[in-house]
């Protein structure tokens, strides 16, 4: 009887976990399409360089790092392209108007 309620009450942590971090998730991909849905207006309007091409430029230079991917602030216009070397996270702030790396830190 103990094993099944044990059971009983894992699966029930289990749900609990899973249904409260489901609100923060949501905030999370809401957040990633808006700077999608920003980036893409603002590379229509002719005003920022694609991802594509920002990728294509400050990829051939972090050789031997692990891609992690990137974010977008519409409002200062920076990429930020992250990378993983030697287990350390790498952050390379991008100008999305001219292609220049801004900073590096990590």
């Amino acid at each position: 009887m103990n094993l099944v309620f044990s059971t009983l009450s894992a699966l029930v942590l289990a749900s609990a976990v899973l249904v409260s971090g489901a609100p923060q998730a949501d905030a999370l991909d809401g957040k990633r399409r808006g700077e999608q849905s920003e980036a893409r207006e603002q590379f229509m309007a002719g005003q920022v360089k694609s991802l594509r091409e920002i990728e294509g430029r400050i990829l051939p230079r972090m050789r031997g790092m692990q891609y992690l991917g990137p974010e977008y602030d519409a409002d200062t216009q920076v990429y930020r392209l992250k990378f993983l070397d030697n287990g350390r996270v790498i952050f390379v702030d991008v100008d999305a108007r001219t292609g220049a790396i801004l900073r590096q830190a990590g």
